[in-house]
């Protein structure tokens, strides 16, 4: 009898297979539900609703710090962004580059979101910016009453205040009643009102580029976890899992070489796939523990250093044994 498990993730192309069944993980009937990111991370870190889900790399770092840690990862990356382009600014707080930063009102929806952790440590590596620099300030983007979805216990250092019961950080940036905003999404506020906000690299691809030339890090933001009871029980199924999200994957490998009738609608699809592999090679979006070591290393460093995670991290420690190693003929 397979083992019903109930998964939430967001409606990837690099998941679709698993969603509509071409990709049946060994010995587990999966049911797999769409759901947004935010809303999957809420529902699993307050009430641990699915049984597995794809979750905020921070966040589940985090939750490694608890004496019960109530998760497991396998080495499966959903998400993975270069975060330059999250990094938004008021026109009317003078910021033209990034040593502006310091000293100013920076919004975060929270401050354990991965793509902060990962912007945060990108200003320090790259431009010299220490994140105790800036004042931080948290609360919905464009929804007020937004908190922090898991408790954090931060170093007296880091200032950060939660923004008003009806404040969005959206608007406040718009009126420049902060300064910058670090966001995995854009401000409403980037579009309705563009004379007011505005990125800091409103070009941000080239520098993007040139980042991962200088250090081979494409930043990870997700990756699975399952719930660390049923996982104990039923030890077996990480690794039928890891194998179906890598089967599951390389379908769209295939998808972005198609020309003869495009299966997106990006005009430049097969150019810009190329292009891609080019710069970055032909597995552009690894999983598994060895290809990301350097990455995760980084990832866990920031964390440790922007007082998220009491101790340093090693990559081992984030997932299931049995998906470290596999077998050989």
């Amino acid at each position: 009898m397979s083992l019903r498990v109930t998964l939430s993730c967001w409606n990837y192309d690099r998941t679709r297979a698993l969603a509509d069944g071409r990709v049946k993980p060994d010995g587990i009937d999966l049911n797999y539900i769409t759901l947004p990111v935010e809303e999957t991370f809420f529902r699993m870190l307050r009430y641990k609703e699915f049984d597995a889900c794809e979750m905020s790399l921070s966040s589940y770092s985090v939750s490694l710090m608890r004496d019960d840690p109530p998760f497991i990862a396998i080495p499966i990356f959903p998400s993975r962004m270069f975060r330059h382009s999250g990094i938004y600014v008021s026109t009317k707080s003078g910021i033209k580059e990034p040593k502006d930063l310091v000293g100013k009102r920076v919004g975060n929806p929270e401050y354990q979101l991965t793509a902060q952790v990962w912007i945060r440590g990108i200003l320090a590596d790259e431009y010299g910016i220490d994140h105790r620099s800036m004042n931080y300030f948290t609360g919905g983007e464009d929804t007020p009453g937004r908190e922090e979805k898991v408790k954090l216990s931060l170093p007296p250092d880091i200032k950060i205040q939660p923004i008003g019961p009806t404040q969005t950080l959206s608007q406040m940036l718009a009126e420049g009643e902060i300064d910058a905003m670090f966001a995995p999404r854009a401000p409403s506020t980037l579009r309705t009102r563009p004379k007011d906000v505005q990125r800091l690299f409103p070009d941000y691809v080239p520098v993007e580029k040139a980042y991962y030339r200088k250090t081979k890090l494409f930043p990870i933001m997700h990756t699975l976890v399952i719930r660390r009871e049923l996982y104990k029980a039923n030890p077996w199924m990480a690794t039928s899992l890891y194998k179906a999200f890598v089967e599951a994957q390389k379908f769209v490998y295939e998808d972005l070489e198609e020309v003869a009738a495009l299966k997106t609608m990006l005009p430049f699809q097969a150019a810009w796939a190329e292009e891609t592999r080019k710069e970055m090679g032909a597995d552009w979006w690894p999983y598994g523990l060895a290809p990301n070591r350097a990455v995760l290393e980084t990832f866990l460093r920031y964390h440790h250093v922007q007082g998220l995670s009491k101790r340093l991290l090693k990559p081992e420690e984030l997932f299931a044994p049995e998906t470290l190693e596999a077998f050989k003929i």
